[in-house]
């Protein structure tokens, strides 16, 4: 879909809550020269709070830190030539914020397709973090259907363009793609 350099690998990590998702990315971004980190989550409540702090006391200072909930893309593009290695946590924070401003579907995934192709875009390697939320019952509220299933279609678009495709697992990567 998207032509990328090979230097500019895109690894997809996905899995279920607490399964090492974050640890690994940071992990895999450890040998990378000048690397950022794409924060998505924002401080809404009291646990919310807790856990970006959590994240920003466990995180190595060697990361340049970009805190964006919504134009991730953008953030992206703008660390073009200064960036070898960029981490994206997550996109399941960024969808549940996206939705938020966007109450249609197509405007939302427009996003997901701008992220997907300033990824294949970029210079630099990509480590994307995201959930997998589909692997449950189905909701019984519309909003959370919908919210899995725009989550679903953005890992997919996201997928579609990795070099590599990682489902965690009690914290042991499975090599998917």
């Amino acid at each position: 879909m998207y032509a990328h350099d090979s230097m500019a690998r895109i690894t997809l990590l996905t899995g279920g809550a607490r399964s090492g998702k974050s640890t690994h990315a940071l992990k895999l971004a450890n040998s990378y020269r000048r690397k950022f980190f794409i924060a998505t989550g924002e401080a809404l409540d009291e646990e919310m709070t807790a856990r970006i702090a959590f994240h920003r006391e466990t995180r190595p200072p060697d990361f340049q830190t970009i805190e964006e909930p919504a134009n991730v893309a953008r953030s992206i593009e703008a660390i073009e030539g200064r960036a070898d290695v960029v981490v994206i946590d997550c996109l399941t924070l960024w969808i549940s914020n996206l939705m938020h401003t966007h109450n249609d579907d197509e405007p939302l995934l427009a996003e997901a397709d701008a992220l997907a192709a300033a990824l294949a875009r970029a210079s630099f390697a990509s480590i994307v973090v995201t959930d997998e939320v589909g692997m449950g019952i189905v909701p019984m509220h519309p909003m959370e259907r919908r919210y899995r299933d725009l989550l679903g279609w953005t890992n997919q678009k996201i997928a579609g363009i990795a070099d590599e495709v990682l489902l965690m697992v009690a914290g042991y990567p499975i090599r998917v793609k």
